[in-house]
C-alpha cells in the first residue's frame, strides 16, 4: 500500500524530511508545496483541493486545476490525479464533473463520497481502474461506527468473493493504521505526518 503524505509541510526542511524517498500528495489549494515534493519524493498525486474549498466555503477553480494537472502530468514522478468533485454536492453534480474531465481514465481518479448511493459506487468501479473514497455527510468522520458500517457495505461491492478488490481503492484522509489495516486499500493519504 502506498502512503501519500499531503502538503503543505512547513518549513521546507520538514517537508523535505517528510517527502524524501516517500510519496506525496499535493493539493491545488496549496500548490506551492509541489515543487519540493516533486523534487524529493518517489512519486506524487495531485488533489483538486475540494476538501480545503469545502471547509472554507469556496469552490474549486476547475480550469486552473486542469491547467495545473496538464503541466505536472509530464513530470516522471506523477502517478495520478483526483477528478474535481463537490464533497456535499449531489451525484448528478459529481457525475457531470467526471463527464467534463478531459484527462485519460488511467491517470484520473473519481471520488465516491460515502453519503452517495452504492449504485454510483458500482458505476464508478465499472468505469475506472481506481476509485477514491471520501468521508462525507453522516459518514464524514473516519472510524466511527456509522462510518465502519458504510465501509462494510461498500466493500461488499468493491471486492470479489475472495475479498480481493476489483479496482484499486484510495482512502482520502485514511492514513490511520486502525483504518488501512482493515481495508484493502492500494493507497491512502493524510496531511498529518
Amino acid at each position: 500500500m502506498i502512503r501519500y503524505h499531503g502538503g503543505p509541510i512547513t518549513p521546507n526542511s520538514c517537508g523535505y524530511r517528510a517527502w524524501v524517498g516517500r510519496h506525496a500528495m499535493a493539493s491545488f489549494a496549496h500548490s506551492s508545496c509541489l515543487r519540493l515534493a516533486a523534487e524529493v519524493s518517489q512519486s506524487f498525486v495531485l488533489d483538486n483541493g475540494a476538501f480545503s474549498a469545502w471547509k472554507g466555503g469556496q469552490s474549486v477553480d476547475i480550469p486552473g486545476y486542469t491547467k495545473w494537472v496538464r503541466y505536472w502530468e509530464r513530470h516522471p514522478g506523477f502517478d495520478w490525479c483526483i477528478i474535481p468533485d463537490l464533497i456535499d454536492g449531489g451525484e448528478g453534480d459529481n457525475d457531470r464533473l467526471i463527464e467534463e474531465w478531459s484527462l485519460p481514465k488511467f491517470q484520473s481518479v473519481p471520488v465516491w463520497h460515502l453519503h452517495e448511493s452504492i449504485g454510483r459506487l458500482d458505476r464508478l468501479i465499472n468505469a475506472f481502474p481506481r476509485v477514491a473514497f471520501g468521508s462525507s455527510g453522516e459518514f464524514s468522520t473516519p472510524g466511527t461506527e456509522a462510518w465502519w458500517q458504510r465501509m462494510i457495505e461498500a466493500m461488499n461491492h468493491v471486492t470479489d468473493s475472495d475479498g480481493a478488490p476489483v479496482v484499486r481503492i484510495h482512502g482520502l484522509r485514511m492514513m490511520d493504521p486502525r483504518l488501512f489495516s482493515n481495508i484493502p486499500f492500494a493507497s491512502v493519504d493524510s496531511c498529518a505526518v
